[in-house]
């Protein structure tokens, strides 16, 4: 497997990202290894809070989330997805799926960190891996939380917001990531911001991963992901640990994907779900301090 690897002078001086980088080898899938980048802030002998993140975004997403969960005691991992951030990028667009980001997630989070009593958030891609991994282990999670994302099988069919979406990441020329990120807000990021997210992507050798993403979600059930789907629904609907939903009111692309953890997923009965007022799908940067605020509520009450 060929990779790419951003230059570290990408992310000199990013404002609001002072955290230091953590690395890990892992296993590519085809005999070689990948460096996986990780941040892991405040003590190391607290319960974990685990913070995924999605496509096209990176680590950068949840730097104003990252110090108030830090700040009230907890240990903060947030690990850039295989081809994100500052993780290494292969460079063919076959060379990710779904089930090998599963595996590449499994191996950081399970194998290398060990981690356990995990405190999981999700949103977008970072839940459609994150819950994945709830179904493989259910037994190291003490809670979950997600915000626009989902487990899709196939059944049904998908929006017609993400459909487009899927098409443009394929067909377009250009997929100029700041700009991408920052249509998907309800408020406008300001440069700086929008850099800091094309930083990971000097050219477009390095989107690999970003552009294949959107396909790689199941929209019909002979879709490869779709019976691994499937069966960590199975798992999901027997769990019954603390699950709160938290998406937002202005997100055309996960609207209304909420409603199968509500009906399917015992631990989210009897949880005071939220709807974040006046954020996008990218929640993280519309409403991040009160996302965080929501994250150490919802341990301190459970």
């Amino acid at each position: 497997m060929q990779t790419i690897r951003t230059p570290d002078s990408r992310f000199a001086s990013l404002r609001n990202y002072p955290f230091e980088p953590n690395y890990v080898e892992i296993n590519d899938a085809e005999g070689g290894t990948l460096r996986v980048h990780y941040l892991d802030e405040g003590p190391k002998d607290k319960d974990p809070i685990l913070l995924l993140h999605g496509e096209p975004s990176w680590s950068y997403l949840y730097r104003h989330i990252i110090p108030i969960l830090v700040e009230e005691g907890h240990r903060v991992i947030v690990p850039d997805l295989v081809g994100f951030g500052k993780s290494d990028k292969p460079v063919e667009q076959t060379d990710y799926s779904y089930a090998r980001h599963v595996e590449w997630m499994r191996e950081l989070i399970f194998d290398y960190l060990d981690l356990n009593r995990i405190t999981f958030f999700g949103q977008d891609w970072g839940g459609l891996i994150g819950l994945r991994l709830v179904a493989l282990s259910p037994e190291r999670y003490a809670r979950v939380v997600i915000g626009n994302t989902g487990l899709p099988t196939g059944k049904g069919e998908a929006t017609e917001a993400f459909l487009r979406w899927q098409k443009f990441s394929q067909t377009t020329p250009e997929f100029p990531v700041g700009d991408l990120i920052n249509s998907a807000c309800v408020r406008d990021l300001n440069p700086e911001e929008m850099n800091a997210y094309d930083a990971p992507f000097p050219t477009d050798d390095y989107k690999a991963g970003a552009r294949i993403f959107p396909s790689l979600v199941p929209t019909s059930e002979e879709d490869p992901a779709s019976k691994d789907n499937a069966d960590a629904w199975v798992t999901l609907s027997e769990f019954t640990k603390p699950f709160l939903l938290a998406f937002s009111d202005s997100d055309p692309v996960t609207k209304g994907g909420d409603a199968p953890f509500h009906a399917k997923v015992p631990g989210a009965k009897q949880q005071n779900h939220v709807t974040i007022k006046s954020a996008g799908h990218f929640l993280q940067e519309d409403k991040g301090p009160e996302l965080a605020a929501l994250i150490n509520d919802f341990i301190a009450n459970t």
